[in-house]
């Protein structure tokens, strides 16, 4: 499996000692964290020392006494049995936020021993349970982890050729294999990009036994809402996080809290919603007014869609299968429009630079399902699931704003109009080039 985030890893490795930080990954659980490290460790480093503040709570109180780096390397060196050489050995603290001034630690390496590479991670809810910690501001660098988006899985089930089209932007070859592309891109509806998912599709092809680790790592995630957060959010947690499929599947997705009780309000359930987000669990997607530079200047906080953190286990949780995706029966019919947006939000949040948002007047007459700023422009991007590529709020937008760059993405072939360029649903990695 090769991930594209491994070339930031390599470019913190090679950083200079004096300038190099320690590094935290985040990121919601099971989207690759402990895997980026350890790939990193072997293929780079002679030495990997790896150590689980969760498997091994004896260690929790390592940081309790002092940060002595040279006391803190020999508690490593003994519990590992390895030896441990700055340049040399990459040192990785996993799940972190288990151990109390776990990551008040990273600063002194980077005040006292700037000279050993330490990554650290963490669950990400593990991160807030200990309010005598200071998070270490401006002595670290964090990398966000995200699962697996569409080039990365037609990298892992070996289409490195049609990676290299996407890459290039070759849409003539890339319109040429238009139907291998959308066949794989039924596969990435169903898998989605959790790492250990796509694993198990590429070595059996068994879609029921991916099925079957999706709703483990769904019943990960909801046990991990009993462990961290306040008593008194965890149930509000649980029934948003069970709620968010049938938010999506209604035409106008905007999140609304009376479709998860009659008498909820916005107030009960604010804390829950950003433990949520802190965790990587759900994106958060909020509603602008305008569409004019900068767009979080126009942002409405109360009016936002919310989606899971991959759309794998969207169709996990709505029992989707396969036998859907590919016959289009009348279920998936229904719920195809929330699979589409749920894939374009995937696969746009893990750009650099990009700051993602959805446009309705205060009118509330039009919406256009994505705006949003990268280098240096606004732009609306309308999705659609179907062939079907009447975008009448899209139009709205355009006459208002005038916008440089207008684009719409469904499974029509790139083709670049007048007004609107059309970019294929599997080929919006391309976007920064579009």
């Amino acid at each position: 499996m090769k991930r594209e985030l491994y070339s930031k890893l390599l470019e913190w490795k090679n950083t200079p000692d004096a300038y190099r930080k320690p590094l935290i990954l985040e990121g919601a659980r099971q989207t690759g964290k402990s895997w980026l490290a350890q790939e990193l460790g072997d293929k780079e480093f002679e030495t990997f020392v790896e150590v689980n503040f969760e498997k091994m709570p004896s260690l929790n109180s390592l940081f309790e006494g002092d940060f002595d780096i040279n006391r803190i390397i020999l508690a490593l060196r003994a519990v590992s049995g390895k030896d441990i050489q700055p340049g040399k050995t990459l040192i990785f603290l996993d799940e972190i936020g288990h151990a109390p001034r776990g990551l008040m630690s990273l600063k002194f390496f980077k005040l006292d021993a700037p000279e050993y590479h330490v990554i650290a991670a963490d669950s990400f809810m593990g991160l807030h349970d200990h309010d005598d910690d200071s998070f270490p501001v401006g002595y670290v660098k964090l990398l966000k982890t995200y699962p697996l988006n569409f080039p990365e899985f037609l990298t892992a089930v070996g289409e490195d050729s049609l990676v290299e089209m996407l890459k290039r932007s070759d849409w003539e070859l890339i319109n040429v294999f238009s139907n291998k592309f959308t066949e794989y891109l039924r596969q990435y509806y169903f898998t989605g990009g959790m790492p250990e998912v796509v694993k198990a599709f590429v070595n059996t092809k068994d879609y029921l036994a991916c099925r079957q680790i999706q709703k483990e790592i769904i019943e990960t995630y909801e046990k991990d809402f009993t462990k961290h957060p306040p008593k008194e959010i965890v149930a509000k947690m649980r029934l948003l996080w069970q709620n968010i499929p049938a938010q999506l599947s209604k035409e106008n997705k905007k999140f609304t809290y009376s479709a998860i009780k009659k008498s909820a309000r916005a107030r009960d359930y604010e804390e829950a919603i950003q433990w949520l987000c802190d965790a990587g669990a759900i994106y958060k997607v909020t509603r602008v007014s305008s569409g004019e530079l900068p767009l979080d200047g126009f942002a409405d906080m109360d009016s936002f869609k919310m989606f899971l953190v991959d759309i794998g286990l969207l169709g996990a949780m709505t029992g989707l299968t396969m036998d859907s995706l590919i016959t289009g029966n009348e279920y998936f019919k229904q719920f195809k429009g929330a699979l589409t947006e749920q894939y374009v939000m995937q696969q746009l949040v893990g750009l650099e630079d990009i700051r993602i948002h959805y446009w309705s007047p205060d009118t509330g007459m039009a919406e256009v399902d994505f705006v949003i700023q990268l280098n240096g422009k606004v732009i609306p991007l309308e999705a659609k699931a179907e062939r079907n590529l009447k975008a009448k709020s899209l139009k709205t937008f355009s006459q208002k704003y005038q916008p440089e760059v207008i684009l719409r993405t469904s499974l029509e072939p790139y083709f670049k109009g007048d007004h609107v360029t059309d970019i294929p649903l599997y080929a919006l990695s391309c976007i920064k080039d579009v």
